[in-house]
């Protein structure tokens, strides 16, 4: 048997592993990565799935990704230069320091390194941190806030969808200063895909079609995440309301967000202005109302301000795709930010319509 012999091109290329590659935004992870030019993919884990192929159970990566899912406790994952977690809660916290100590950077999709507050997260997520130090060594990878820290981080805390599309929707009225932080609210929806790949009886078709219902009001896992970054933000704790819903779509959240004016602006420049520069934050023009589909399977956040009847209230609407902005694409933003790549590279993507 001939070695092919390795072109500069591929010796120069980024290796990636993947932990946790059966859920949605595992594939959504091998969706992007397979068409992303300075990347290889090398390992993809799964403890059920070890030894099959992965367009097996995708069919969708046939000819795209050619990897078996290996073993998480003999894959070499030391051997990547980068790791992404797409485990459920608790499982980076595990394994990042052994991957951070080899040289490895780490992107965590979960929920483990997000909240500084370690009693805050374990109160809330029910678990003892077993990494305490390595939270406060993490960088919030939200881009649009934090680009100059992703780009030298070894460790990104990867935000959460509800808190990605909430965030950016408050980020230039925080910033200004003109909205009363105390009485935020957020009332937002996703579709069935933000519970997970998982056999559930209420995301079973039957259960989650044509129906719609509120949960988590009298608290959301994200409602810290969220607070703590608005928070941030304004310098002092804010006050915030947030209230999830599950809507019968497959991807997509919307987040109708509220807040009180006390100091007048042109709305509609503060936020074209704040974002002109961001490839992935779409401000539409004035009285504008965003759809989820208009997001599908593209990494952006596009969103619309409204003040009702010349009130003091304003309302934007904030709609991103869950996997993608709100997970999977905004952990490769990340990457190409870590990895000094354009920030754009392999996330071109055009919205998927209808």
């Amino acid at each position: 048997m001939i070695d092919t012999p390795v072109t500069k091109e591929q010796a120069a290329m980024i290796k990636v592993g993947i932990v946790g590659g059966t859920g949605y935004t595992g594939v959504e992870l091998l969706r992007l990565l397979a068409q992303h030019p300075e990347t290889e993919l090398s390992v993809i884990t799964s403890r059920a799935e070890a030894g099959s192929a992965v367009a097996d159970m995708f069919p969708s990566l046939r000819g795209r990704v050619a990897l078996r899912f290996s073993d998480p406790a003999t894959a070499p994952l030391e051997e990547c230069q980068v790791v992404f977690f797409a485990t459920p809660n608790g499982v980076a916290m595990q394994q990042a320091r052994s991957l951070l100590d080899a040289g490895v950077r780490v992107i965590d999709l979960a929920a483990d390194f997000r909240i500084k507050d370690i009693a805050l997260w374990e109160k809330w997520y029910g678990m003892t941190h077993a990494a305490p130090d390595l939270v406060a060594a993490a960088v919030y990878g939200l881009p649009e806030l934090n680009r100059q820290q992703i780009k030298s981080a070894r460790l990104i805390a990867n935000p959460g969808c509800y808190p990605t599309a909430v965030q950016l929707g408050f980020l230039p009225l925080i910033e200004a200063g003109c909205v009363d932080t105390d009485f935020l609210i957020a009332d937002a929806k996703s579709g069935v895909s933000g519970a997970g790949r998982k056999a559930e009886t209420h995301i079973l078709f039957a259960e989650a079609s044509d129906n719609f219902k509120a949960y988590g009001v009298a608290g959301h896992r994200h409602l810290p995440e969220i607070r703590q970054g608005l928070s941030g933000i304004s310098g002092s704790p804010v006050g915030l309301t947030f209230v999830p819903h599950l809507t019968p779509i497959i991807r997509g959240i919307h987040a109708t967000l509220y807040a009180r004016i006390t100091r007048e602006e042109d709305f509609q420049s503060l936020y074209e202005k704040r974002y002109a520069a961001e490839p992935f934050v779409d401000v539409l023009p004035a009285k504008s109302h965003p759809e989820t589909r208009s997001v599908r399977a593209a990494n952006v956040c596009r969103m619309a301000i409204h003040r009702p009847q010349g009130g003091d209230t304003l309302v934007v609407l904030s709609v991103i795709d869950n996997l993608v902005k709100g997970a999977a694409g905004q952990a490769v933003q990340n990457m190409n930010l870590m990895f000094g790549f354009d920030e754009c590279l392999g996330l071109s993507q055009v919205p998927v319509l209808p």
